[in-house]
């Protein structure tokens, strides 16, 4: 299959779990019948975005690979013959917790799964407090339509992570994402803070050759016993391996983005740009050490 499409559900996630499914769900049909070969819904589009405290009784929104989350899509997955990327919150076992996205695809087979590699700790985006880093590594996961990378809202600012899931063989990378402004800071430092998102998933699309969608939520989220809260800022989007926005969502609406992959496209333009033939594969050591000082030691 040399093209096909893929589709980003932007949703608001304000809701309970059992309702945030469902309204997914009618979200992920109405993508399917626009023609959507991949659908892709936001990181832990279940429940609110409960990282902006650390609370621990937030660890009673977790569920097991099996949980309710994941199966409620595998019968959509088969009976429209679609992929579904479906983030949760993944309690693998007692104290061991991941923020985790399942590749539900048509197959009668198990779903894969990718677990977040890149784990934040900010003001408002405790997810250190409840997230265990990811140790599958990354990954290149096998739909009909072909290979597909899934990385997670804060991998997206890693080159490292672009660049090895590309290696292994996806034309797209999703990044399912839940990103937006503290409202103090968004007079400020709003309009540098989603240019520098958007440009440097942009450039990952670029500098790799691939597609790249980026799916976020949207809408104003309070936080728990407190007058702040994040707004996110919507405005997922699907790019080239140009960096030319093929589709985008607005800032405050929930929206189902599409747009085709074509994958003699982006071979022509490994081809125009071959980034890929140039490599210096024998000069990148260093990027396995934490930091170089000026004489170039770790």
């Amino acid at each position: 299959m040399s093209q096909f499409k893929i589709a980003g559900i932007q949703m608001a996630c304000d809701r309970s779990p059992a309702e945030n499914i469902s309204h997914a769900m009618r979200l992920v049909t109405n993508a399917a019948s626009q023609g959507a070969d991949v659908v892709c819904l936001p990181e832990l589009f279940a429940t609110p975005y409960f990282c902006q405290t650390e609370d621990p009784a937030c660890f009673q929104l977790s569920e097991s690979f099996h949980g309710s989350t994941v199966s409620s899509f595998l019968e959509i997955a088969r009976e429209l013959g679609i992929t579904v990327i479906v983030p949760f919150f993944e309690r693998r076992s007692a104290g061991i917790y991941h923020n985790s996205a399942a590749i539900v695809t048509p197959a009668p087979t198990s779903p894969d799964v990718y677990r977040k590699m890149h784990i934040p700790d900010d003001p408002g985006f405790y997810e250190k407090f409840y997230f265990t880093p990811g140790d599958l590594d990354f990954k290149a996961f096998t739909t009909p339509v072909g290979k597909i990378g899934v990385l997670i809202c804060w991998d997206q600012w890693y080159p490292e992570a672009a660049r090895i899931t590309a290696m292994l063989g996806a034309s797209v990378l999703f990044y399912p994402t839940a990103i937006g402004w503290d409202p103090d800071e968004k007079e400020d430092m709003g309009v540098a803070q989603h240019d520098a998102w958007r440009t440097v998933q942009r450039g990952h699309a670029v500098a790799n050759g691939v597609y790249v969608a980026a799916i976020n939520r949207v809408g104003f989220e309070p936080a728990p016993n407190s007058d702040g809260g994040i707004e996110f800022w919507g405005q997922s989007f699907i790019c080239d391996p140009q960096g030319v926005i093929l589709a985008e969502a607005s800032a405050d609406q929930e929206e189902i983005i599409l747009a085709d992959v074509d994958l003699d496209h982006l071979e022509r333009l490994r081809q125009m740009w071959p980034f890929w033939r140039d490599r210096r594969i024998d000069a990148y050591g260093a990027l396995q050490k934490r930091w170089l000082d000026e004489s170039g030691n770790s």
